[in-house]
């Protein structure tokens, strides 16, 4: 069988990590067997449906390195690839059945389903259509048509039976009849519903398989009887588990940022998020955890794809993520960090490239995110330090702090290398004159730097700082301790 599957979301708002996962399994699934990848965009709800929504859907596809081979910009033999250009196939498919008198016109308006649906409840009832317009003869569609009631169009369904299938993650599902109502294929607006589309579309489109999370379980019978009632092969049916939060919940915004884009704007690399995204749910040995994209390629087999739920832990994702940063180039990795920097409206357009990549390379492996450059690396992106107050508080405490960071501005502002090794044998010769240990000067001296009591290594900061704000900083703590401590500086 040729491989051809697709990844078809809703433009109704940002592609989520759900759908993201979605996308990659069948991307992953295609390249794997050599197959097919199409895009296809379901914007049926014209209420809902953005342009922006499309735009930024390729936009995170293209991120994340998903590239389809049929679909928007792309092209193919089987578009088009907007559902919204394809509502004339619907109709066309629709009388099909019309004619095999498979479906049937339902006159019944929202407010007269919802108010019966309200009595069903009430009565402790399971809400379904209770098909009154299924033994309607011609005379009385006619007098409904004749009100001006515009029908939508209902599948019939067998009185009694199963619809069962073999699901490559699940293994045998099934479903009685009895448990589903009269399903509505085309509103009467003439827009089709989504169970419908997909029918039409996956046939037309020649899917061989359907990879999509579990949450549409209950949609598939009524996707097969379809199938059946055109006499159509149906594809293969892949449900992949639900992705949930740590607290065992579905996955939602209280669980924090849920959008693909979301997380890119939080630091986090592509190759990571692929990496996260295949784990939740698939596992290649059951130890190793680290894969390229081209990797997944290679090694993703669907009867990997576990049944049990999927946890979404940050925790994990930071780890991951940090691992492929150290994985990049030291080019690469500075050029990510500048990327990102810039994004957020640092210029660091005077910045030499040397002192870029000895700026990435100071910050060594602390960082999960791209973010924790900001975080640990800010002392050296703005004009003034910004001191942490536990950190001021411990400067403030150490005797003499202040004369000791006046002495080594002095001895810094005449140090003709101010190179690390320079930097390094003025500040210890120092300390030794002083008859101190040397961390009794370097810990004042890193939290007038930098504001913290954690950094970068204390000489790599004074390179990136330069001697004109090295000094300048050290006076101004050193002033600010005198001050507190009420001493006189001549």
């Amino acid at each position: 069988m040729s491989v051809r599957v697709r990844f078809a979301p809703s433009p109704t708002g940002h592609l989520h990590v759900g759908g993201a996962r979605t996308a990659l399994y069948n991307y992953l699934f295609a390249r794997a067997n050599r197959g097919v990848f199409v895009l296809r965009i379901e914007d049926t709800d014209p209420v809902r449906s953005t342009d922006a929504s499309v735009t930024g859907i390729l936009s995170s596809l293209r991120w994340l390195g998903l590239h389809w081979d049929e679909g928007p910009e792309a092209g193919g033999a089987h578009g088009p690839y907007f559902q919204s250009e394809r509502r004339a196939l619907y109709g066309e498919r629709a009388a099909e059945l019309v004619a095999a008198g498979r479906v049937y016109p339902c006159f019944c308006t929202a407010g007269e389903l919802r108010q019966r649906r309200e009595e069903q409840l009430a009565r402790g009832d399971s809400p379904r259509y209770d098909g009154r317009c299924r033994g309607l003869d011609a005379g009385a569609r006619a007098r409904l048509d004749a009100e001006g009631r515009a029908p939508a169009l209902r599948f019939a369904l067998p009185e009694t039976g199963a619809v069962a299938w073999d699901d490559v993650v699940r293994g045998t599902v099934s479903f009685q009849t009895e448990v589903l109502e009269d399903f509505v294929l085309l509103r009467s607006d003439g827009f089709p519903t989504y169970n419908f589309a997909c029918v039409v579309d996956d046939h037309g489109m020649e899917i061989s398989h359907v990879i999509r999370g579990d949450d549409h379980i209950s949609n598939t019978p009524r996707q097969l009887l379809i199938y059946r009632a055109f006499g159509w092969e149906p594809p293969a049916f892949a449900h992949v588990p639900m992705i949930l939060g740590p607290d065992g919940t579905r996955l939602s915004k209280r669980h924090g940022a849920t959008a693909v884009e979301a997380w890119a704007g939080k630091g986090y690399i592509r190759e990571a998020m692929v990496n996260f995204l295949a784990l939740l749910g698939w596992a290649y040995d059951g130890q190793r955890e680290l894969f390229t994209l081209d990797e997944l390629e290679r090694l993703f087999r669907l009867d990997r794809v576990g049944a049990n739920p999927a946890i979404f832990n940050v925790e994990k994702l930071e780890w991951v993520n940090g691992q492929h940063l150290k994985r990049l180039s030291e080019d690469e990795r500075t050029r990510r960090v500048v990327a990102f920097l810039e994004s957020g409206g640092y210029d660091l357009s005077q910045r030499t490239p040397e002192w870029r990549a000895a700026f990435v390379q100071a910050l060594g492996g602390r960082l999960k995110t791209l973010a924790d450059v900001e975080s640990y690396g800010r002392f050296a992106l703005v004009p003034r330090v910004e001191m942490e107050p536990g950190a001021w508080a411990e400067l403030a405490g150490a005797p003499d702090a202040g004369p000791h960071l006046e002495l080594l501005a002095k001895r810094l502002e005449q140090d003709p290398g101010f190179d690390l090794e320079s930097l390094e044998r003025a500040t210890r010769g120092l300390a030794a004159e002083l008859g101190i240990n040397a961390g009794v000067l370097m810990m004042p001296a890193r939290v007038a730097l930098t504001g913290r009591k954690a950094s970068p290594g204390l000489f790599e900061v004074m390179r990136l700082l330069g001697r004109e704000a090295v000094v300048t900083r050290l006076r101004e703590a050193a002033a600010r301790w005198s001050e507190r401590a009420g001493v006189r500086r001549d």
